[in-house]
């Protein structure tokens, strides 16, 4: 490949990487916390016009298992976090969207598990987007169901990940290997092809030099 071409790629992954940083992608939070440890509840709701300003307030509820209804536990707006049930004081952070009213990460950080946290949480966006015209208002919801186990478990999907990490580690390897193997050959190849040069080259002079002493011989005769 052509300096050139090399230099185009790397601007063009450049351009790629930097249009893909602060992207916004809606992953589900996960649902199982270990008693006395710390969990994110994680709540992601993206903007379909990432062009178009916005402003959002987040508001989470919470029911816990067996009971019939929602309570509201914690908000956040414009002037900041309010813990709303006394169940959670001092039990909650914000581990969201920071510095800015455009909320997109509405994610909380619940502080030493206990079991009476298992159950269903919900989070609410109430968004507002900016048109020139006109402001245009929505409400999104998300919902974690959690349970609170005494000890961690590794699921399916850990035990997944992990395998295939290992197997692109091995598969790596054996690549890197099969490159070093091809470039000694192509560099031994390419040492033999100038040494066979070089012999020939050497033949040639030597030949030449050869016909113009026995040239000289004649004339002098």
């Amino acid at each position: 490949m052509a300096a050139s071409d090399l230099l185009l790629l790397s601007l063009l992954c450049m351009l790629f990487v930097n249009q893909c940083h602060g992207a916004c992608a809606e992953v589900d939070s996960d649902t199982e916390a270990v008693a006395g440890r710390g969990f994110k509840l994680g709540c992601i709701s993206c903007k379909r016009r990432s062009e178009v300003d916005g402003a959002a307030t987040v508001e989470w509820y919470f029911r816990a298992k067996g009971e019939a209804d929602f309570v509201r536990i914690y908000t956040y707006n414009e002037d900041g976090p309010t813990i709303e049930h006394d169940h959670f004081m001092d039990r909650v952070d914000w581990n969201g969207s920071k510095r800015s009213n455009d909320i997109q990460d509405a994610s909380i950080y619940l502080l030493n598990v206990t079991f009476n946290d298992t159950g269903t949480y919900r989070c609410f966006f109430n968004r507002i987007l900016f048109y020139e015209n006109y402001e245009y208002n929505t409400v999104v919801s998300k919902v974690v169901h959690l349970s609170v186990v005494a000890k961690a478990t590794r699921g399916t999907a850990s035990i997944v990940s992990e395998v295939m990490m290992y197997v692109s580690i091995i598969g790596l390897q054996l690549w890197l290997l099969i490159e070093m193997i091809y470039c000694y050959r192509k560099i031994a190849a390419a040492g033999e092809e100038a040494l066979r040069e070089a012999a020939n080259a050497e033949y040639l002079a030597i030949a030449s030099e050869s016909k113009d002493n026995c040239a000289g011989v004649q004339v002098g005769e």
